[in-house]
């Protein structure tokens, strides 16, 4: 089934996005968050759509959206606390729309700094994916995890650096599990197809 274009409500915004819904019983759902607005971020961004990938090959319902300001979306970029209502509206859109009760959270980039803020104790949130984390750019969390937190990086990313990640993995727990992507950047040009395939690996192994 392809996706279909859809419009959610974030608070008084009107978001698109576009959701896939596989028939039959739905053994799980994820949205997925997209890199910086301010440049050039999108839901159709690739890393975005070899996430998708991942997810789709184990028959999960998927929702990516623009945040606010970007494509159709209604409002403005508002530094990453608007765009953490974003992410919470979208989980609850794609559950409901899904019939299930929490759904995995993912993003790449700026997504993956606002889906780790909205997610890691979000009820709503089952699990996070979380590509090419800028860890050296946000406060981290400091509590242990009580769900499975995948962190994905290229080994050549400066923006997402190896010993950081090792750092805020060791501070997440023991639910928290570090892949890194050998010979990739923070963009992972080349690399989509081993990317879909490490995080379809880890998400068969939760």
């Amino acid at each position: 089934m392809s996706e279909s274009r859809i419009t959610f409500p974030s608070g008084e915004l009107k978001l698109e996005g576009l959701l896939k819904l596989p028939e039959g019983e739905v053994p799980g759902a994820a949205v997925v968050c997209h890199p910086h607005p301010l440049y050039g971020g999108s839901m159709y961004n690739n890393v975005v759509e070899a996430a998708l990938e991942a997810f789709w090959q184990r028959q999960f319902a998927t929702l990516r959206f623009n945040f606010r300001g970007v494509g159709d979306s209604e409002g403005e970029y508002d530094g990453g606390e608007g765009e953490l209502d974003d992410v919470r509206q979208a989980v609850a859109f794609l559950a409901d729309k899904a019939a299930v009760e929490s759904v995995t959270l993912a993003g790449y980039s700026f997504g993956a700094s606002v889906s780790l803020r909205a997610g890691l104790t979000d009820p709503a949130v089952n699990g996070l994916v979380l590509v090419a984390l800028p860890v050296a750019m946000i406060s981290g969390p400091s509590d242990t995890a009580s769900k499975p937190v995948l962190l994905v990086s290229g080994d050549r990313d400066s923006y997402s650096p190896v010993e950081p990640l090792r750092k805020l993995a060791s501070t997440l727990g023991s639910r928290a599990h570090l892949e890194f992507l050998a010979g990739a950047d923070h963009f992972f040009g080349g690399c989509e197809a081993r990317l879909a395939a490490l995080v379809g690996a880890a998400l068969a192994d939760r």
